[in-house]
């Protein structure tokens, strides 16, 4: 059977002096996973189908986006090394991870820096955070679409404990994740800070593996934390962010025009994330109190002043850019 390519068809209408009318055949969607360890009901899974809708709806049949919740595609931690190494095109990555790979990006894992979410927003939309995405993308190869609020970040115990200072938390196996950034916050916060991936979290509590954990509330309601601790308390020791982040080799594929539609459906996707969880914050004390957790709140300020030495005494501090702790206080 003879084959009708492009140039037979051209050919042929010529011969019979016809118009000459080719199909066109649209060019193959751009495959997309996204790969994060957050659970279903977390509005930072959710913020992810707004971004693939968002994307469906201003370039219909281009993208072909799909989601893997739960740390099935890649677990916590691995996806910039995925990306990096073309084996996963776009994850929500956060800045402990990125300090593994670029040191002065430890400052954003510092406890008591940035203020609130409207500073988050300010310092990343900013002079700041075209700085240090601009690090990422030059060193690690990733391109950070957006930084999305992933919440406070406050403790979470087992078992009842009266705690006012860090001095309360010295024993305390508290979970973080694996690695150097998140376990010297631990150390900073007073507690024995053990590496557990976030799947792993509900059964280590459960089993007494680990004594407790830090997360936003809303991440403890979604992940059902609460119905195997006992305890928050209030430290508010990190406003925590998250970086929905595309491999370079996938965004350099991209049209100029579908690169600006990504970055409006990530802008989409963050904000949605944002105003919905920073509601949940605020009625979530409540909630938890319902469930039957003792709600406290410690010396804020003697956990300030005991994390914000220990890390200008550490050799974290030694790798930040000079001047950027003055220079992301000043942004208002």
């Amino acid at each position: 059977m003879h084959r009708f390519t492009r140039r037979t068809l051209v050919a042929l209408a010529a011969v019979l002096g016809l118009a000459t009318v080719v199909p066109t055949f649209a060019a193959d969607p751009v495959k997309i996973r996204i790969s994060t360890p957050a659970v279903e009901s977390d509005w930072h899974a959710k913020m992810l189908t707004v971004f693939k809708d968002a994307l469906e709806e201003s370039a219909p049949g281009e993208f072909d986006v799909e989601i893997h919740l739960n740390g099935t595609l890649f677990k916590q931690g691995t996806e910039p090394v995925a990306m990096q190494r073309g084996n996963l095109e776009m994850a929500m990555i956060s800045a402990q991870d990125i300090a593994n790979q670029i040191p002065a990006w430890s400052v954003f894992t510092a406890g008591y820096l940035v203020r609130d979410p409207a500073h988050q927003i300010a310092v990343f939309d900013g002079e700041i955070g075209q700085e240090f995405f601009g690090m990422v993308e030059q060193d690690m190869g990733i391109k950070i679409l957006t930084a999305a609020y992933l919440g406070t970040r406050q403790l979470n115990l087992r078992v009842e404990k009266d705690v006012q200072t860090p001095a309360d938390l010295a024993g305390v196996k508290l979970r973080m994740p694996g690695s150097d950034t998140w376990l010297f916050l631990g150390e900073a916060l007073g507690a024995n800070p053990l590496p557990v991936a976030f799947g792993e979290i509900y059964t280590a509590l459960q089993t007494g593996a680990i004594d407790g954990q830090d997360n936003p509330l809303p991440t403890v309601r979604a992940a059902k934390f609460y119905e195997v601790t006992k305890q928050i308390v209030l430290t508010g020791h990190l406003v925590d962010g998250i970086f929905l982040s595309m491999a370079n080799n996938t965004w350099a594929a991209l049209t100029d025009e579908q690169k600006e539609k990504v970055l409006a459906a990530a802008k989409a996707a963050r904000d949605f994330n944002n105003e919905n969880r920073i509601a949940d914050e605020a009625a979530l004390v409540g909630f938890l109190e319902e469930q039957g957790l003792t709600v406290t709140t410690p010396d804020v300020e003697a956990f300030r002043s005991t994390v914000q030495k220990a890390y200008l005494e550490s050799d974290w501090s030694a790798s930040w850019p000079a001047g950027i702790v003055d220079r992301i206080n000043a942004v208002e």
